[in-house]
């Protein structure tokens, strides 16, 4: 059975709210607990989205929106460059 998947935003709002958490007193189990994530989810969270605030975050996702943008770009490129070719050989 799947689990409910968290948006990015509230990743790193959950996060923070653990380590609040922590330095009040509690421990990573606790205040993963408290949160309502698993402890196991906190330390896979915090390996990718760990240090992170909500602006980076937001450039993040952009910077991998663009990404993917350009590399599809490059891919009809390279397309198009092995379809010219073939032509002109044949």
């Amino acid at each position: 059975m799947a689990g409910k998947r968290e948006k990015p935003e509230d990743i790193v709002l959950k996060l923070r709210q653990v380590e609040v958490l922590q330095v009040q007193g509690l421990s990573v189990g606790e205040a993963a607990r408290q949160v309502g994530i698993t402890q196991q989810s906190y330390y896979r969270w915090r390996r990718q989205y760990g240090g992170m605030s909500r602006d980076q975050l937001k450039r993040l996702k952009e910077l991998e929106a663009e990404n993917r943008r350009l590399r599809r770009a490059v891919s009809d490129l390279t397309l198009d460059k092995m379809i010219l070719s073939e032509a002109a050989r044949g």
